[in-house]
């Protein structure tokens, strides 16, 4: 391995950084707490990166870069832990990002994350969708309920991954993970096969297109607990999402799908902590209740943060209302809830006036 990633990598862990990138042409940066941080060292030249870069990928990897320009995998170093790998190339050459995956997998306590998720992934059927932005921690979420299922659970644990990230050790369930381009060729494909082979929960890393979204939710109504995830804002827009990918004459079927096979949403972001380098997850949920499934089925989807409103008592909770909890308690600044807010406007008018610059 290339001692001058080795060396990048160790800082980064050191730093309780999230993300290392290489870049040609500039300095090397690593995110703490969301931000980058420039490491001192030098601008990266062409070399500097290819040397960097070539000497830990093997030859599948470094053909598939040079037919798609990028390249997803995962690479593990003894002594540092787990890494997620993209590499591109950019108009100046290539560069990579390296997230850092934790060497144990964190349970949705140690995220922050509330009990009803927890009480929710209990259940043995329906469509757990966790969304958010790149960043968002959506795969450690997913990985933490897949590890309080191996625990607690005799079944059969199936993940569909780009690359595989978290290594779910041998607990009370059977775990088999599968890697998309070195163990099966797409998603969709994956997933297909996943439901012939006696799956009690499938895990899809990503709803990609229509033909991975249909095959979820099929899996789900006969009664298998799939756990998925989409790059959407909020929970109302994740059902917009899954019904607009589908061609009008069928968006009322997969409407009454979704109705039926959906258990809950996550829809979840990061957010600075006012003090400190930390990050808390901050997370909207939506249960599938009679009501909620009553506004899915009739198209109604935009009405469905009023059953998140009343639904408090069920552990459901808007985006905005975690914010203002977050904010009262002094745990994050007003700038940090205005920058996340889903409904800025109202968010606003619950806020102190900002002060003259």
């Amino acid at each position: 391995m290339s001692t001058r990633l080795h060396t990048f990598l160790e800082l980064a862990v050191k730093q309780g950084g999230s993300d290392l990138h290489l870049v040609t042409g500039q300095l090397p940066c690593i995110r703490i707490a969301g931000v980058l941080h420039r490491v001192r060292f030098r601008e990266l030249s062409l070399e500097d990166v290819e040397q960097i870069l070539l000497e830990f990928m093997n030859e599948h990897q470094i053909a598939e870069l040079n037919e798609k320009c990028a390249v997803d995998f995962a690479y593990d170093q003894a002594g540092l832990g787990r890494f997620r790998v993209n590499v591109y190339r950019h108009a100046r050459g290539l560069a990579a990002a390296l997230r850092v995956i934790s060497p144990k997998v964190p349970t949705l306590e140690d995220l922050g994350l509330p009990a009803v998720i927890e009480q929710q992934a209990m259940q043995r059927k329906g469509l757990t969708l966790v969304t958010g932005p790149t960043g968002s921690g959506k795969s450690t979420t997913l990985a933490a309920i897949v590890d309080l299922l191996n625990a607690n659970r005799r079944g059969h644990i199936i993940t569909i991954e780009d690359p595989i990230e978290f290594v779910h050790p041998v607990k009370m369930g059977v775990v088999t993970q599968r890697e998309v381009g070195t163990h099966a060729p797409s998603f969709a494909e994956a997933l297909r096969n996943a439901v012939r082979e006696d799956p009690d929960v499938i895990l899809v890393g990503e709803l990609r297109d229509l033909e991975s979204i249909g095959l979820a939710l099929t899996a789900a109504e006969t009664g298998i607990q799939v756990l998925a995830t989409l790059h959407t804002a909020s929970a109302c827009k994740t059902i917009d999402r899954i019904v607009n990918v589908f061609p009008g004459r069928r968006q009322d079927q997969i409407r009454a799908m979704l109705a039926e096979s959906l258990r809950m949403v996550v829809s979840q972001r990061l957010v600075r902590a006012s003090e400190g380098s930390k990050r808390f997850a901050v997370a909207e949920i939506l249960i599938n209740t009679h009501a909620a499934a009553s506004m899915i089925r009739s198209g109604n989807s935009h009405k469905l943060e009023s059953v998140i409103q009343a639904g408090g008592g069920l552990g459901m909770q808007s985006f905005d209302a975690v914010l203002k909890d977050l904010l009262r308690k002094k745990l994050i600044d007003p700038e940090e809830a205005r920058a996340n807010a889903i409904d800025r406007a109202q968010f606003e008018s619950g806020l102190p006036a900002r002060s003259a610059a």
